[in-house]
C-alpha cells in the first residue's frame, strides 16, 4: 500500500482550488488549503484542512511547509479581478509575481523533495500574431497581471534549472465552471441567461462580442495540473482545448440552453471592452496530451452545465425569498 500523499493548495477557496481539492481527496490525499484570513471552512466546498497564510509572508510560508511536510504544493492563489487585469498592479506584483518565488525559496530552504506547480496564464502571451501558442511561444504580456505571471513563470524555471526543484508551470488558458465568480464574462452571461429566463432581468450588457478565447472546463484543467506533477521530470505545459469561441458564441449557447435568442437580450457598450486585449489566443496542448491528458467537456456542454447550475441556485434563492 502506497503512503498517503499530502498536498498544500494555495488559493483553496477559489474555483480551481475547490475543484483540485475534490480531485485530490478522491485520490486519497491529505489536502491542506491556505487562506489569507482565518475563516470557518464551508464543509460543502472545502472538506480539507485550512490554514491562515499569505503569499506576502515568507516566514509563514516556510513555517507551513515545515509543519505540514507536503509532497506537493499547488500555487493557485493570485490577485485577479476578472476583467480588471490592470487593477492594482502593486498587489499583482507582490502576490502574483513574488508570492510564488517565496514558495519556491521556502521549498529550496526546506531541503525536502517537494513537487511544485505554478498556475501560469495565457495572459503572458499578450498580443501574439502566431497561433496556436505552445510552451516555446515568445511571451509578450500587455497587462500587469500577465507581466506578474510571466515573472513567476520564469522563476519556476530558474529554480528548476538552478536548484533542482521539481517545479512545473501550468500555462492555463481560460477555464470555467459553475464555481466561477460573476465578475468573469462566462458566469456573467450564464447567470444573465438564467435570470432573464426566470423573469428577473430583461437584458445584459457586454463588451466586444467578437472577442475570442480558448475556453475549457476548470475540472479538466486541475486534472491537468495533477497529471503534470506525476510526470518523471518537471516542465512547462500549456493547458488548453485548441479550439476558439467568441463571446457571441458564449451568449448564443447560454441563452439557447433556456430556449431564448440572445439577440433579444444582449446589448453592447464599448465601455465594457478591455484595454490591450490579446488577439488570437488558442493553446497547443500537445505536450500535455502526450502525458495522457484529454479534456472531458465540450464548450457547449460546459456552458449548458453552468446555465443549469445558475437556474438551480436562483430557484433555491426564490424559495428563500432572495434573488
Amino acid at each position: 500500500m502506497t503512503e498517503r500523499q499530502t498536498a498544500i493548495i494555495t488559493g483553496a477557496r477559489g474555483q480551481d482550488g475547490n475543484l483540485l481539492t475534490r480531485l485530490l481527496l478522491d485520490q486519497g490525499y491529505r489536502v491542506v488549503g491556505t487562506t489569507r484570513l482565518a475563516q470557518p471552512a464551508d464543509a460543502a466546498l472545502e472538506p480539507q484542512e485550512m490554514r491562515e497564510c499569505t503569499l506576502t509572508d515568507f516566514d509563514a510560508i516556510a513555517a507551513l511547509i515545515a509543519d505540514v511536510e507536503p509532497d506537493e504544493i499547488y500555487n493557485l492563489a493570485a490577485f485577479s479581478t476578472g476583467s480588471g487585469m490592470f487593477d492594482d498592479p502593486l498587489a499583482m506584483g507582490d502576490i502574483n509575481a513574488m508570492g510564488p518565488v517565496r514558495i519556491l525559496e521556502a521549498i529550496r530552504q526546506s531541503g525536502r523533495p517537494i513537487r511544485f506547480c505554478q498556475a501560469s496564464s495565457s495572459e503572458m502571451y499578450g498580443a501574439r500574431s502566431l497561433a496556436p501558442q505552445s510552451e516555446t511561444t515568445c511571451l509578450d504580456p500587455r497587462s500587469p497581471y500577465g507581466a506578474a505571471k510571466q515573472y513567476a513563470h520564469a522563476m519556476a524555471g530558474v529554480y528548476r534549472s538552478a536548484h533542482g526543484v521539481f517545479a512545473c508551470s501550468a500555462i492555463l488558458f481560460n477555464h470555467e465552471s459553475e464555481l466561477r465568480p460573476e465578475k468573469f464574462v462566462t458566469r456573467k452571461v450564464t447567470r444573465a441567461a438564467a435570470r432573464i429566463a426566470m423573469g428577473l432581468d430583461d437584458h445584459v450588457i457586454l463588451g466586444d462580442l467578437e472577442a475570442r478565447r480558448d475556453w475549457g472546463y476548470a475540472g479538466d484543467y486541475v486534472a491537468a495540473m495533477h497529471c503534470m506533477m506525476q510526470a518523471p521530470e518537471p516542465g512547462d505545459y500549456v493547458v488548453a482545448t485548441g479550439g476558439k469561441h467568441s463571446v457571441r458564441d458564449l451568449a448564443r449557447i447560454a441563452f439557447a440552453a433556456v430556449g431564448l435568442d440572445y439577440r433579444d437580450f444582449v446589448r453592447t457598450d464599448p465601455a465594457y471592452r478591455r484595454p490591450g486585449v490579446e488577439t488570437d489566443l488558442v493553446g497547443d496542448a500537445s505536450r500535455l496530451r502526450a502525458l495522457g491528458w484529454r479534456p472531458s467537456l465540450t464548450f457547449e456542454d460546459m456552458i449548458g452545465r453552468m446555465v443549469h447550475a445558475d437556474l438551480h441556485q436562483l430557484k433555491l434563492s426564490q424559495t428563500k425569498g432572495l434573488h
